[in-house]
């Protein structure tokens, strides 16, 4: 493989024009192993998606700035726990076509297509692209000319267009859509199943500003995306488009929410009246819940919000919507203190079943858990206890004062004051009375049989009281 750092050759625009390679060498190119796929970052998009290029053939760089993932993908091993992740990695590194990297501009260099696969995170309710403009620049720093810069994490609209292709230009001294291609792919995977998704479960998004590039990428991506291509000439639109996906469920989870609430308060059955509603064709009434966690449906949101102010618009439905769902914690939690009897004090021993923000996975990414131990926290209640069959990882509690993460379910469930059900894990599904006995228990998930608890000892998220 060619190693070394760019070099910048003077060039006319017009001749790299007429002398682009086709699309049908380029792909071919691929598949013989001459050309290579880098991969920047290897957690929850980059892992599954360096995956499925190892199986269908393609020879991949991993790169990621974490030591310890670095370590780990050496010996075929992700601390993303998505099936058959492990499988397609071992298999790469067997078969001589995946390639581990620590250094960023050689990776960029020795690579055709660099994958972007990095989070924008939010701090103070704003998108925070530091993570992402790192990878940028080290990019940059290795582009050839002919080579395909690939974005995939959700970034508000025209972060492309004004903040990354200039960053890239600088750093490379070459220009996009002349003499490089950019393509904006935004990931589609549920966790858990994330291959599947890639795969076989939507077709894929693939947009660029140039006619060529979008040629490119609709081939290369479609040796990935069985159920197809949506292609979309503007980047600008893909990235509005991928925030619609997760703001359409925030808003209709919050509708949900809101719903259940107003059943809560005049004793109807929220879930039954929902089933009913539902069995019309246009209605697809979304399910309440004790908080909206993980880092894209709580995130879409705020990134639409900040466009709009910039744009001096208010998103209204957006930002109440948002609202609805960062209050559930609090209002959950003051009906579940309800149900212990002669009321809450500081010394009430509390339980909270789940750390996860939702059920079947190990990712804690803004679960509302969190938010639920504050707000305990702020009426000094101290022994609680937080059980999760997935997270083991008792640091994430380091911020909480004697609030302890434990993996036996019936230390969590007995001698307590209070249950409070947070996460719809599975393992949960078959807790009613005969386990539990006289232990109340709040379900903020709507996932238990109501019918199968003491009278009085069950309430949950649009359940009548019984």
């Amino acid at each position: 493989m060619q190693s070394g750092g760019a070099k910048h050759v003077p060039h006319n625009s017009n001749q790299i024009r007429k002398n682009r390679e086709s699309i049908e060498s380029i792909v071919s190119k691929f598949r013989s192993g001459e050309y290579l796929v880098s991969v920047f970052g290897l957690g929850h998009v980059g892992a599954p998606l360096a995956s499925v290029w190892l199986r269908s053939g393609v020879r991949v760089i991993g790169i990621d700035k974490s030591s310890k993932v670095i370590e780990n993908t050496k010996r075929g091993v992700t601390h993303i726990p998505e099936p058959l992740v492990n499988e397609s990695f071992s298999m790469g590194l067997q078969e001589d076509r995946f390639f581990i990297y620590e250094d960023p501009v050689k990776a960029s260099f020795d690579s055709k297509l660099k994958m972007i696969c990095v989070p924008v995170l939010i701090k103070k309710n704003k998108p925070d692209l530091s993570i992402i403009k790192e990878v940028v620049l080290s990019i940059g720093k290795g582009l050839k000319i002919g080579d395909i810069v690939s974005i995939h994490p959700s970034i508000p609209p025209l972060t492309t267009e004004k903040v990354l292709v200039p960053l890239l230009e600088r750093a490379s001294g070459l220009k996009s859509g002349i003499d490089f291609s950019v393509i904006y792919n935004p990931e589609r995977i549920y966790e858990g199943r994330a291959i599947f998704d890639i795969e076989e479960g939507h077709p894929g998004i693939i947009s660029a500003d140039d006619p060529y590039s979008l040629e490119i990428a609709s081939a290369l991506f479609s040796l990935l995306y069985k159920k197809g291509i949506v292609s979309i000439l503007g980047i600008k639109t893909a990235e509005a488009e991928k925030l619609f996906e997760g703001v359409y469920r925030d808003v209709n989870i919050s509708l949900a929410n809101e719903l259940a609430r107003l059943c809560d308060k005049l004793n109807i059955n929220f879930w039954e009246a929902k089933k009913a509603a539902n069995s019309q064709s246009f209605c697809h009434i979304h399910d309440p819940g004790i908080g909206v966690g993980g880092a894209c449906i709580p995130v879409y949101p705020q990134f639409i919000i900040d466009v709009g102010l910039k744009n001096k618009l208010n998103c209204r439905i957006t930002k109440t919507g948002r609202a609805i769902n960062n209050e559930m914690p609090k209002y959950s939690l003051n009906k579940a203190l309800k149900l212990i009897k002669g009321h809450y004090s500081r010394k009430s021993k509390i339980s909270i079943l789940g750390l996860a923000f939702r059920g079947g996975v190990s990712d804690t990414r803004l679960s509302p858990t969190f938010d639920l131990l504050r707000e305990l926290a702020k009426l000094k209640i101290k022994d609680v206890i937080v059980h999760d069959p997935l997270v083991k990882d008792d640091r994430l509690l380091a911020k909480f004062k004697d609030v302890r993460l434990i993996s036996d379910l019936d230390e969590a469930i007995t001698g307590r004051d209070l249950i409070i059900l947070a996460t719809n894990h599975k393992e949960y599904l078959n807790i009613d009375s005969s386990v539990l006995g006289k232990t109340p228990i709040y379900d903020g998930r709507g996932f238990l049989h109501p019918e199968k608890f003491e009278k009085g000892l069950y309430a949950g998220i649009g359940r009548p009281s019984v």
